[in-house]
C-alpha cells in the first residue's frame, strides 16, 4: 500500500471512529447532526464521498433495525392509510415546486431535483431522479446542498413547533413525514417527540419513499430522457421484513427491542455523517434563487400540511 492510500484510509478510519464515539455518547439526533456539521465546517472534509457512503449505509441499516420496534400489522395499516395522503402530497409538492422554480427562473433540472427531494425523501430522491433525467453534476450538487441544509434545520425546528401547537404523537409523526425532506431527520425529529410519533413518522416516510420509482419514471418523460436508471430502495423491504420477524416470534421480544435500540444509535451515527457532508464548498454552491425557491416550497408544504392535520382533514388515527 503506498503512502497516499495509507493516508486516505487513515482519514477514513478517523471519521469512522469519531462517528462511532459520537453514537456511543450522544442520544440526541439533533446534537449528532450539529457535531458532524461543526466538524466539517471547522476542520474541513475532503472525504465527502466516503462520509456520504457511511451516512447512506448506516441510515439504511438503521431503518431496517427500526423495523424490529414495530408490528407488521401497524406498518401495513399505517402504510395503506397513508397511500392516498402521500400521493396527493407528492403530486402537489412537485407541481408547486416547478411553478415556483419557473417564476424565479431557476434552472429546470435544479427545480425538478429540489422539488423531488422536498416531495419524496430528500437526498435519496435526488440521487434517484438525477440519473433518470441525466442531470448535470452541478444540478445534483446544488439540489443536494440546499435540501440537506433545510433538512438539518427541520430536525431542530419541528419538535418545538409541534409542542407549541399541541400536536399529538400521531399528528406530529404524520406532519414530520409529510414536511421534512429526508428519512434521517424524520426519524430523528419523531424520536425526539415520542415513540408514537416515531412509529407513524417512520412508516409514512418510507411509504413516501416507495414513490421514488414512479416519480423518476415520470421525470424521464417530462424531460424527454428515456434512460431511467433509478433503483428500488431495497432497505424498505428489510424494514418490513424486520417487523414481520418480530410479529412471528413475539417470545423473543427482548432481542427485537435490543436490535431496535441499536437501530436508533445507528441513526445517530448516520446523522453525524450527514452533518459532515455539509461543507463550506457545498454551501457556496447554493445560489440565492435556488435557496429562495427551496425555502418557499418547504414553508408552503409545512404550513399547509400542518393546517390540514390540525383541522382533521389529513389524519391517521391509529392506536399504537
Amino acid at each position: 500500500m503506498n503512502g497516499f492510500s495509507a493516508m486516505k484510509y487513515k482519514k477514513h478510519a478517523i471519521w469512522l471512529v469519531t462517528g462511532i464515539g459520537i453514537a456511543a455518547l450522544v442520544t440526541s439526533p439533533a446534537v449528532a447532526l450539529c457535531l458532524g456539521t461543526a466538524a466539517s465546517l471547522v476542520f474541513g472534509n475532503r472525504n465527502r464521498e466516503i462520509t456520504g457512503q457511511f451516512s447512506k449505509q448506516f441510515l439504511q441499516l438503521a431503518v431496517i433495525l427500526l423495523g424490529f420496534g414495530l408490528q407488521i400489522g401497524v406498518i401495513l395499516k399505517v402504510g395503506f392509510a397513508s397511500l392516498g395522503i402521500t400521493a396527493v402530497s407528492i403530486t402537489s409538492t412537485l407541481l408547486v415546486g416547478m411553478l415556483i422554480g419557473k417564476w424565479l427562473k431557476v434552472d429546470r433540472e435544479i427545480a425538478l431535483l429540489t422539488s423531488s427531494g422536498t416531495a419524496i425523501c430528500g437526498g435519496s430522491a435526488i440521487a434517484a431522479m438525477g440519473p433518470s433525467i441525466n442531470a448535470s453534476e452541478n444540478a445534483m450538487g446544488v439540489s443536494l446542498a440546499v435540501v440537506f441544509l433545510l433538512n438539518g434545520i427541520a430536525l431542530f425546528v419541528f419538535p418545538p413547533v409541534g409542542q407549541l401547537v399541541g400536536l399529538t404523537q400521531n399528528e406530529f409523526g404524520l406532519w414530520s413525514a409529510l414536511a421534512i425532506h429526508d428519512t434521517s431527520s424524520v426519524v430523528g425529529a419523531a424520536a425526539t417527540y415520542g415513540a408514537g410519533a416515531l412509529a407513524i413518522g417512520t412508516t409514512v416516510k418510507l411509504t413516501r419513499a416507495l414513490w421514488i420509482m414512479p416519480v423518476s419514471f415520470i421525470g424521464t418523460r417530462l424531460t424527454n430522457k428515456r434512460n431511467a436508471r433509478a433503483k428500488f430502495p431495497l432497505f424498505l423491504l428489510g424494514f418490513v421484513l424486520a417487523a414481520a420477524i418480530r410479529s412471528l416470534f413475539p417470545d423473543q421480544d427482548s432481542w427485537w427491542l435490543s436490535l431496535n435500540h441499536i437501530g436508533k444509535q445507528l441513526m445517530i451515527l448516520a446523522l453525524f455523517f450527514i452533518g459532515a457532508g455539509l461543507t463550506k464548498e457545498s454551501l457556496k454552491t447554493i445560489g440565492g434563487k435556488v435557496l429562495v425557491m427551496a425555502v418557499a416550497l418547504w414553508m408552503t408544504v409545512s404550513v399547509v400540511s400542518l393546517a390540514l392535520i390540525k383541522t382533521g382533514v389529513c389524519s391517521i388515527d391509529l392506536k399504537l
